[in-house]
C-alpha cells in the first residue's frame, strides 16, 4: 500500500504557490487548470479546486477559514524555527509558536485556506521519549 495527501482549496494557483514557497515542493503534473500535482513529499500532493460551500464528505460544506480537521499533516523538517520562517513568509498563520518537547520542536501552523498542519522536528530519541523506562 501507499498513499497520496488530497488537498481541496479554492484557489490551485494561489495554493500552488503557497505549498512550493513553503515547503519546496516542484509542480508535478497538471490536470487542467484545477488539479495540480506537487511532488517532494514522500507522498504525492494533489491539490483539487473546490469552491466553498460545495457539497464535501459526509454531506459537510466546504469551507476555508481556520476549520478544525482530526487528521492533518505534520511535516517533518531539520530546523522547525527556519521551517517556520519560510512558512510565514509564503502565507502560512502562526497558531501555537515552536516550543521544544521531549521528542523535539513543534510548532502549529495553518495555510492560507484554514487547513492546519505542524512543523516538527525530532529529537534524538523522537516518539521513544514519551514511554516510560521499563
Amino acid at each position: 500500500m501507499s498513499f497520496l495527501l488530497n488537498i481541496d482549496v479554492p484557489d490551485v494557483a494561489k495554493a500552488t504557490t503557497f505549498y512550493t514557497e513553503a515547503f519546496g515542493l516542484t509542480v508535478g503534473r497538471r490536470f487542467g487548470a484545477d488539479f495540480v500535482e506537487l511532488n517532494g513529499w514522500p507522498a504525492p500532493v494533489y491539490l483539487l479546486t473546490k469552491q466553498a460551500g460545495t457539497i464535501g464528505a459526509g454531506g459537510d460544506r466546504r469551507r476555508y477559514e481556520r476549520h478544525w480537521t482530526p487528521m492533518h499533516i505534520d511535516v517533518v523538517v531539520d530546523d522547525v524555527d527556519a521551517a517556520v520562517a519560510r512558512a510565514l513568509s509564503a502565507g502560512a498563520i502562526l497558531e501555537a509558536p515552536a516550543r521544544d518537547a521531549p521528542y523535539g520542536r513543534i510548532a502549529m501552523l495553518a495555510d492560507p485556506f484554514g487547513h492546519g498542519f505542524c512543523l516538527l522536528a525530532f529529537s534524538a530519541r523522537g516518539y521513544d521519549a514519551l514511554l516510560g523506562s521499563s
